[in-house]
């Protein structure tokens, strides 16, 4: 009994380390998984909303634009003609500087409504943090 007791006091230490590196090993691996659905843009929302011609359906498909806020850009198209540049859309109601920054790699004044998926905010946020601005303006 007593050689059995030191045999599995001698292995204690190497079970301790087994739990260690299959810790380590598993946070690496959803690292690596994190990283990589960041990295794939097959998933990725392409294209832009033309934002003097799309209704509202279309409106909503923008990060942090739902029927609402869609509905306002529409009235103030109405109201006040057609956008000269993307950053009249900070003059509709609701949409400030920070939501404009996260809007304006989808939006466009001129050629056609492109986008066909919504925007998710994450998205749109990690785009920002890139520097990414592929959207019309």
């Amino acid at each position: 009994m007593t050689n059995l007791k030191r045999r599995t006091n001698a292995l204690a230490p190497l079970a301790v380390i087994r739990r260690i590196l299959h810790i380590r090993h598993a946070t690496a691996l959803l690292m690596l998984l994190a990283v990589t659905a960041l990295a794939v843009p097959a998933f990725a929302a392409d294209g832009v909303v033309n934002v003097n011609t799309a209704d509202q359906d279309q409106l909503t498909l923008l990060p942090r634009v739902g029927p609402a806020l869609a509905q306002r850009i529409i009235e103030y198209r109405d109201a006040n003609g057609e956008l000269s540049g993307t950053e009249d859309l900070m003059l509709v109601r609701g949409i400030g500087e920070k939501t404009f920054e996260l809007l304006e790699p989808w939006v466009a004044v001129d050629g056609e409504t492109t986008l066909s998926q919504k925007v998710r905010t994450a998205e749109a946020q990690e785009r920002l943090a890139r520097g990414d601005e592929e959207g019309g303006r």
